[in-house]
């Protein structure tokens, strides 16, 4: 039965399969991500509160070179972490190991996506949307590590050593420290979904590439702000790694859109 013959019922029967295969395949990733989650806890998760973290490493010895740059070289940096709720570990490994899988399956969810809406298509139209959804898990994938490897580490290091009196010693609980943890890691995929979520909205007619231009400047103070909250260090260097990335996914948003009528007949123009 093609998608134009399929009634509202019919739709709405296939949305529930395609719904029903997601939470199937996301239970099972969800119990490997249980069974392994003791070693990817330890080995992962916990890895950014060690002073021998991979980017604290490399800052350290950039900062070598570069004066001016905040101090990553104690080697006697550790989180001091506590638990106060006696259910938190297992509802901790529970939740863990459910974005987990949420995060590992986000390929297929994009498949499924792609399989309910593809016979509505035209067959060009599936070409092009065929490869966007690829991209789009790509960008997600991308975006999660930027968040591991370089938005959390900095964002954990500078609260922590922040200190509003010497009388207070910071200890992190392992709900603060986790909840931090999977908001910046799987906000930050989702930010890098910018420039599909722009496609989409200009394929259905409400994004054009004038709006990005005419609001580029703004965009830019946006994005600076933004960068200055995900990241609090205060010094230009690492403001500038997090602004970096994010301002070229809006100039790859502008790359993505379609352009406005008037822009695609000076195009043509330019070109006789």
């Amino acid at each position: 039965m093609s998608a134009q013959e399929m009634s509202f019922w019919d739709h709405l029967e296939e949305l529930r399969w395609t719904l029903f295969r997601i939470v199937i395949v996301l239970f099972i990733f969800a119990i490997g991500g249980f069974v392994i989650m003791p070693q990817f806890f330890d080995n992962i998760i916990m890895a950014p509160a060690k002073a021998d973290f991979f980017l604290y490493q490399w800052m350290c010895r950039l900062s070598r070179s570069m004066p001016g740059l905040p101090d990553f070289c104690d080697d006697h940096f550790s989180i001091n972490m506590i638990n106060i709720d006696l259910t938190a570990p297992f509802f901790r490994h529970l939740s863990t190991s459910f974005w987990l899988a949420l995060i590992l399956i986000c390929p297929y969810i994009l498949f499924e996506i792609w399989r309910f809406v593809s016979p509505a298509l035209y067959k060009h139209e599936k070409n092009n949307v065929r490869w966007v959804f690829l991209f789009g898990s790509l960008m997600f994938f991308a975006g999660c590590l930027v968040g591991y490897g370089l938005i959390f580490p900095m964002t954990l290091r500078f609260l922590y050593s922040y200190t509003l009196s010497d009388v207070i010693r910071n200890t992190v609980s392992l709900d603060s420290y986790m909840d931090n943890f999977l908001i910046l890691v799987f906000v930050m995929g989702l930010i890098f979904e910018m420039p599909l979520i722009s496609w989409l909205l200009s394929q259905i007619g409400i994004l054009k590439k004038s709006f990005f231009k005419t609001y580029r400047r703004h965009a830019v103070v946006a994005l600076l702000m933004l960068a200055a909250v995900i990241t609090p260090t205060g010094d230009p260097f690492t403001l500038s790694l997090v602004f970096i990335p994010l301002y070229a996914l809006y100039e790859l948003s502008i790359l993505l859109v379609k352009a406005d009528p008037k822009e695609e007949e000076e195009v043509s123009l330019d070109k006789i």
